[in-house]
C-alpha cells in the first residue's frame, strides 16, 4: 500500500502547495463566477420565470447553485494545466520513470485538483442563508459530496485532455469547447423542464445536469417545497466520476 498511497499523497500535497503559492487562481475563478451571478441574477430580476421553476424562487437564488458548480468546474479543469507545466519542466518525466503505479500518479494529481476545486466552491456556501436557503448539517454534507463528485470527474477529464497535450493554449481552447456547453446545458441557467425538446434531451444526456441536481437538492434538504434530488442524480454522478477516473488511468498507462 505504501508503494501506492505514498506517491499519490505526495502528488496530492504538491498540488495543494502549488495552489497556496498561486492564490490568483482562486481569486480569478471566484470573482468571475460571482460577477456573472450578480450581473445575470439581478439583471434578470422579475423577468426570470422559465417553465419548470420551483415555487417562487427568483433568479438570484436559482442561479446560486449553478454559480458554485461553475467555480468547481472551472477550478477542476484549470488545475490540470499543471500537468502540461510539469511536462515542460521535466518533473512529469521523472515521476513516470519512478517505480510507482501509473494509477497512483493519476489519483494523486486528480485528488489534488479535486481538493482545490471543492475548497473554492465551499467559500461561496456561507451565502446560502442570506438567500433564504435553509441550510442544515445533513444538507451541507450531501452538498459537499456532490461537489466532490463533480470536481473529481472533471479533474479526471482535464487529466485525460492534458496528458498528451504540449500547449496550454491548445488545451485552453479544448476546455472552452467542452466545459462551457456542459455547464450551460446542466440546468444552471434554466430548468430542464422549461427547455425545448431537443435541448432538454441534450441536458438529460449531460452528466453535469445530474451533479448539479444532486447539489441543488442537497442544499434544500428538509425544506418544504424545495427542489428534490432525482433518484438518478447520485447514480449518474458516481458512475461518471468512476468512468472518468478509469479513463484517466488508462491514459496514464498509455504513455
Amino acid at each position: 500500500m505504501s508503494g501506492f498511497a505514498l506517491p499519490a499523497a505526495t502528488l496530492w500535497w504538491r498540488e495543494c502547495v502549488r495552489f497556496v503559492r498561486d492564490r490568483t487562481r482562486a481569486v480569478s475563478a471566484i470573482a468571475t463566477a460571482v460577477l456573472f451571478w450578480v450581473l445575470i441574477g439581478f439583471g434578470l430580476g422579475r423577468s426570470f420565470a422559465p417553465k419548470g421553476m420551483p415555487g417562487e424562487m427568483g433568479s438570484v437564488e436559482y442561479l446560486y447553485p449553478g454559480t458554485i458548480v461553475f467555480v468547481v468546474l472551472l477550478s477542476a479543469i484549470v488545475g490540470t494545466f499543471s500537468l502540461i507545466q510539469d511536462r515542460r519542466e521535466g518533473f512529469l518525466q521523472g515521476v513516470l520513470v519512478a517505480p510507482v503505479p501509473r494509477s497512483a500518479i493519476a489519483l494523486g494529481k486528480i485528488l489534488g485538483g479535486t481538493t482545490i476545486a471543492v475548497l473554492q466552491g465551499v467559500l461561496l456556501l456561507p451565502v446560502a442563508p442570506l438567500l433564504g436557503i435553509p441550510v442544515t448539517v445533513a444538507g451541507v454534507l450531501a452538498a459537499l459530496a456532490a461537489l466532490f463528485l463533480i470536481a473529481f470527474a472533471f479533474t479526471a477529464l482535464g487529466f485525460i485532455l492534458a496528458w498528451r497535450m504540449e500547449s496550454i493554449q491548445g488545451f485552453h481552447g479544448i476546455v472552452n469547447l467542452v466545459l462551457m456547453p456542459m455547464w450551460f446545458l446542466s440546468g444552471a441557467l434554466f430548468p430542464v423542464e422549461g427547455a425545448a425538446r431537443g435541448l432538454a434531451a441534450l441536458m438529460r444526456a449531460n452528466p453535469v445536469t445530474y451533479g448539479l441536481s444532486a447539489f441543488r437538492g442537497s442544499l434544500y434538504a428538509g425544506a418544504a417545497g424545495g427542489p428534490a434530488v432525482p433518484a438518478s442524480a447520485w447514480t449518474v454522478s458516481v458512475t461518471f466520476a468512476a468512468l472518468a477516473f478509469g479513463l484517466a488511468v488508462i491514459s496514464a498507462r498509455g504513455r
